[in-house]
């Protein structure tokens, strides 16, 4: 069997962390594993290498980065197969009150960033005329919860950057698999997130969703991100012909990606006569 090169963003925790190691333990996989300190983040790795892994330094905000990145696999591997944005970070605050600065760092990020390594890698799968690219989004892209207004409209922004893209390249080969998890045992809720809580007392629900997150983090949440490792693999292996273009992760994520659709198409058949009538007849 041919092996796969993938290239995954964001490996020193969570979900890049868990894929990593497991991708590291395959015989059928190359990997290129990225962290901003790759020399002391991506230690772990060193156990499983023997020759089909190479570390790269990388922050996605950094163009020179994703270029020296990309430009590295190029040459260690001959291209890509499989590009895994999952980079990414979280932010707790109320829209009026989220701090400024942090707001735009979250688009940098969770949106510009997955672009900027999507548009690098794009000319070897074209060239390929074979390749998958897995974006990190979240059930935040779908729906909306309290005190992520930011994080979410960076997720939907991911979603619907990857929706097109998948139509835009179906046909030389690549396909699209969006990951929307809900809960998971990573460290999302804790280092991975900023948070500003609330001084206005008319946000008392957001403070209250803020400081469960400050206090719990993700530790008690049912997510497994190992299995959420093997599902991803299992899909771009075993599955890449019927490739879902969304695949929500965990029970939470499945009920919430249901009722969000079923609660939509609800609204938009009631609005549909005055929807239609805005028509020139």
């Amino acid at each position: 069997m041919k092996k796969q090169t993938w290239l995954v963003t964001g490996c020193h925790t969570g979900f890049g962390k868990n894929l990593a190691i497991f991708l590291a333990q395959h015989k059928d996989v190359n990997l290129v594993a990225t962290a901003r300190k790759p020399e002391s983040q991506l230690n772990f790795l060193d156990q499983y290498d023997h020759g089909q892994i190479k570390k790269a330094k990388l922050d996605v905000t950094k163009h020179d980065q994703v270029v020296s990145t990309v430009k590295l696999v190029k040459q260690a591997f001959g291209g890509v197969d499989v590009l895994v944005n999952n980079a990414g970070l979280g932010y707790f605050g109320t829209f009026e009150e989220s701090n400024w600065k942090e707001a735009h760092y979250i688009f940098d990020v969770d949106v510009w960033g997955l672009c900027d390594m999507t548009r690098n890698v794009l000319p070897m799968m074209r060239a390929q005329k074979h390749g998958t690219i897995v974006n990190f989004s979240s059930i935040c892209g779908l729906t909306g919860f309290l005190s992520c207004a930011y994080y979410d409209g960076a997720k939907h922004a991911v979603e619907g950057i990857t929706k097109t893209l998948a139509k835009e390249v179906k046909h030389l080969g690549i396909k699209c698999l969006l990951i929307e998890p809900s809960g998971f045992r990573t460290d999302w809720g804790g280092r991975s997130s900023e948070k500003t809580v609330t001084k206005f007392a008319d946000y008392k629900p957001v403070e209250q969703a803020i400081n469960y997150m400050k206090e719990h983090g993700s530790d008690n949440t049912p997510g497994d991100p190992m299995r959420a490792a093997k599902i991803i693999y299992d899909q771009v292996t075993n599955h890449w012909d019927t490739l879902p273009l969304h695949m929500p992760l965990g029970k939470a994520a499945s009920d919430e990606a249901i009722a969000e659709m079923e609660n939509n198409l609800k609204e938009f058949k009631q609005t549909r006569k005055t929807s239609i009538s805005a028509d020139h007849r």
